[in-house]
């Protein structure tokens, strides 16, 4: 894990100070007898979980505003192939990743207004700020990524307030944390049931959704579900068995393929339907998966360093995307055809190295404002 170098360490995205407390019984050995395999197993997958859909998020990114852009040439639907595999984790993506933000939101959205106001809801909104002027700069030096941006100063303003831009997450945690504060005397149901009516209008194409809206409505209630449910949550995969794998998984894969066959997509309730079955088989895998060390350890690693990845993926891709786009359109067939497989794995590997590598050396220069608004101390910002 790349060591932070600053005394105001960068907020991670929803981190939770039980998941220090796992890494410190770790360390010593001293943990009880029968919680270790639970503790640290419950931190492990919930982490593995984040990095496997920041890894989602970028590839993503690649497939649709890269990818898919270049001009192949190869007499195979090999890039159709890679977009339509794409779609197919739209809806376990972000609604995983905001399920697990809300489990590692549990503890912090109990502590005072006055800390929750600086280290969450003034952070994200920081955070956001900051890294939307350093994107509006850089995206302007490749206009021909497909990408939202600002291009007036007007625009600007719309995207810091009613309609957010492709950091549109940092907004969203803030307005959730929000959100989870101003309802928390309130019964739980009178919070699910008409934040899971927002996500099915919006799914459903009912409410006006430019730019960034359609997630920020859609994810309130899969946040609320794992800040609310988190030790349902955490039940669930402390117990995941391969059956419970396998009937989730083929569930994902019935619900996709029903949606698709019907066109279902749009139908009120459908979207978040699937969503749901979509997160269950997510916790599931991933529990699953954080026995086997050699592949979840580096997951989780990366699940602990989302937040530079999140912020810094996008300009990269943007300069690549200028770099590559002329020169890779213009090889020949043969030779686009041994990289067109393996182009959107190899991209999304580079994007993201160099993300953490812009981060350790951002870092290192003592630009660690940039992560963590100024003030902030890493004990507040662990929740």
């Amino acid at each position: 894990m790349i060591r932070q170098l600053t005394e105001s360490r960068p907020v991670e995205l929803e981190p939770d100070a039980t998941r220090v407390r796992f890494r410190h019984r770790q360390r010593t050995g001293h943990a009880p007898a029968s919680a270790p395999a639970a503790g640290s197993h419950r931190a492990q997958w919930a982490d593995a979980a984040k990095g496997v859909c920041i890894i989602l998020v970028v590839l993503w990114h690649v497939v649709v505003k890269d990818y898919l852009q270049i001009d192949w040439h190869i007499g195979v639907p090999v890039p159709g192939l890679w977009g339509t595999l794409g779609e197919q984790f739209l809806p376990l993506r972000m609604p995983l990743f905001f399920t697990i933000s809300g489990v590692f939101a549990a503890t912090a959205a109990q502590r005072p207004w006055r800390v929750v106001a600086r280290s969450r809801i003034a952070g994200f909104l920081y955070l956001y700020a900051v890294w939307l002027l350093i994107h509006t700069v850089v995206l302007a030096a490749a206009p021909e990524l497909p990408t939202d941006r600002a291009t007036s100063a007007l625009g600007l303003l719309e995207q810091l307030t009613i309609t957010p831009s492709n950091l549109w997450y940092l907004y969203a945690l803030a307005l959730y944390f929000t959100i989870a504060k101003l309802t928390r005397r309130l019964p739980r149901a009178l919070v699910l049931v008409p934040a899971a009516a927002l996500s099915a209008v919006a799914a459903a194409g009912l409410l006006d959704t430019p730019g960034n809206r359609a997630g920020l409505y859609q994810n309130l209630v899969f946040f609320l579900a794992g800040l609310y449910l988190r030790p349902q949550i955490q039940r669930w995969a402390a117990t995941a068995s391969r059956r419970r794998l396998l009937l989730t998984s083929g569930g994902y894969v019935l619900a996709l393929a029903a949606m698709a066959v019907t066109g279902a997509q749009q139908w009120f309730g459908v979207w978040p339907a699937v969503s749901v079955v979509a997160v269950i088989f997510g916790i599931t895998a991933a529990a699953r998966l954080s026995l086997w060390s050699a592949l979840s350890r580096p997951l989780a690693t990366l699940g602990r360093i989302t937040l530079p990845i999140y912020v810094i993926h996008m300009p990269v891709l943007a300069l690549l995307h200028r770099l590559l786009l002329v020169p890779v359109s213009g090889l020949s067939g043969s030779v686009q055809g041994l990289i067109v497989l393996g182009y959107p794995i190899l991209l999304s590997g580079l994007v993201i190295g160099l993300s953490l590598a812009v981060h350790r050396g951002l870092l290192a220069v003592r630009a660690g404002w940039l992560f963590a608004l100024p003030g902030t101390r890493r004990v507040e910002a662990a929740g």
